[in-house]
């Protein structure tokens, strides 16, 4: 049995229908600029968040708020996170089975 990856829970039918749409929508010779559009947009709203992240980290250093609570936060979740995947892996059951 071959399985199929899902792409945002979509099936694989739902995938080619919105791609059939795209093509029909902006035509062939569109894609690739639609697409890199896209690429630059995500990007760019990339870089913008990572901006505002570093400016509110410079400015909650500057204040003299301690910014290593988040930090020892996210290593605790990190640190849970991998012990449940370990957990996990031992109890999941083989699909294929």
């Amino acid at each position: 049995m071959i399985e199929l990856a899902t792409f945002l829970f979509l099936g694989f039918q739902e995938v080619v229908f919105i791609l059939v749409i795209v093509v029909m929508v902006f035509g062939a010779d569109k894609i690739p600029e639609v697409a890199r559009g896209l690429g630059k947009g995500m990007r760019m709203l990339r870089d913008a968040t990572s901006d505002i992240k570093s400016e509110i980290t410079k400015s909650a250093e500057k204040q003299g708020i301690d910014t290593s609570v988040t930090k020892d936060i996210t290593d605790k979740i990190k640190k849970v996170k991998d012990e449940l995947e370990d957990f996990t892996g031992s109890v999941r059951r083989n699909p294929k089975l």
